[in-house]
């Protein structure tokens, strides 16, 4: 998805969602809460946030934004995957744009860089498609809400359960950033906490376009399991090459973020037996469903959500709900506070909480591929094999090092 389909599809349905703000709200002329959605709109990550992060927020929006009381205007803007020009916009939206919160933010070292500038202007950040778990550790802030995964829950859930079924010995291709680092070193300490091993690692630049030369030292380890701890346009890069070199005949493959919005690009034959560790799937029930099916219709692609859109629809659900409460978001601090000290509950993730450290708390699931047979057709590609419980799929509270936390 370009930018220009993005900006215009946006815009469009943006306009839809405007028209459900109530007739009182418009005529006393409330400033509305100004939301800025930062991700890669046209690159390596434009299909697992882009367009379908708007989309996203746009639907929480329409449902909330009247009953709660609370007008929103939503921008969005491009990262670029570089800390520097998240920074710069993230600056810009606060000095001169009036945005109240930053949302989203694939691509860990951005985040990192635009909560620097927030935690400076005292502004509130949401992530969804940031990932790494730092954020929530030694990288934590009063201002920052991390909603719907980390490297913590994604490594140790993975590292367990293929550990659990024998295969003791790994090889990491890992994204040669602080999100592919974290991913892969959260991993490795639960292969090594089973009695596992790590044999190697080869990292790569983001936005690979020719992985053979990290295949062939992965081929070459013998390890039971070749671990990708990257994600996007990079993981589908590397999983379609393995499928060339016939990596899977011998080893297993684990794709550590791997999710929906991936195998249309590789096909289900490629991706076979693979098990995933996710907190939303959108035919897990009738309200993911729903929420599949509205969020299907009005995107340009007609792709269905991953977790991380539905974790914009919730995050920004539970934001408006905080901002019907403080009735400003000029403290940022003061508004996720309020985010924290309610419960949260919505029809993707069900009920959960947002802990002192920001880390937002609910189930994950293990999910497995499923055969090209089993699918009944397009987007039918994964089954739920079990639920992980917030106590074991979150890392503890006192193992974080989240410096304003006592413990």
């Amino acid at each position: 998805m370009d930018r220009r389909r993005f900006l215009a599809s946006g815009a469009a349905f943006g306009a839809a969602a405007s028209l459900t703000l109530p007739s009182q709200l418009k005529a006393q002329g409330a400033k509305p809460l100004k939301i800025g959605i930062m991700n890669d709109l046209s690159s390596v990550y434009a299909d697992y946030q882009g367009v379908g992060s708007k989309i996203a927020a746009d639907l929480a929006v329409a449902d909330w934004s009247a009953k709660l009381g609370v007008p929103v205007e939503i921008v969005t803007a491009d990262h670029q995957n570089k800390p520097d020009v998240g920074a710069g916009i993230a600056r810009r939206w606060f000095d001169s744009d009036g945005v109240d919160v930053i949302m989203d933010l694939p691509n860990s070292a951005v985040a990192l860089a635009v909560l620097s500038v927030a935690n400076e202007k005292n502004k509130a950040v949401i992530g969804s498609g940031a990932g790494a778990s730092v954020l929530t550790g030694p990288m934590c802030s009063k201002n920052f809400v991390h909603w719907t995964y980390d490297t913590y829950a994604l490594g140790h859930s993975l590292g367990k359960a293929l550990s659990d079924d024998g295969a003791k010995t790994w090889y990491f291709i890992t994204a040669d950033y602080a999100f592919g680092k974290d991913l892969e070193q959260n991993c490795a300490d639960a292969v090594v906490a089973n009695g596992g091993k790590v044999l190697g690692t080869a990292r790569h630049p983001l936005n690979t376009a020719d992985f053979s030369s990290f295949l062939v030292q992965a081929q070459a380890s013998g390890a039971d399991v070749v671990a990708f701890a990257n994600a996007g346009g990079d993981l589908n890069q590397s999983l379609k090459q393995a499928a060339e070199f016939g990596l899977g005949k011998k080893q297993k493959l684990a794709g550590l973020i791997l999710n929906v919005t991936n195998i249309p690009g590789l096909g289900l034959a490629a991706v076979q037996n693979v098990k995933i560790c996710t907190g939303f799937y959108w035919d897990q029930n009738d309200g993911t469903r729903a929420f599949a099916k509205r969020f299907q219709a009005v995107h340009p692609s007609k792709a269905m959500p991953n977790d991380m859109h539905a974790g914009m629809y919730a995050a920004t659900e539970h934001l408006l709900k905080a901002m019907a409460q403080t009735k400003s978001a000029a403290d940022g601090i003061k508004l996720v506070d309020a985010m924290k000290a309610i419960p949260t509950d919505d029809p993707l993730f069900g009920k959960g909480v947002i802990r002192i450290d920001g880390r937002h708390l609910h189930n994950m699931y293990l999910l497995e591929t499923k055969t090209v047979a089993e699918s009944k057709g397009g987007w039918d590609y994964f089954k739920v094999l079990s639920t992980i419980k917030p106590e074991d799929a979150w890392r503890p509270l006192d193992k974080g090092g989240c410096p304003f936390v006592k413990v």
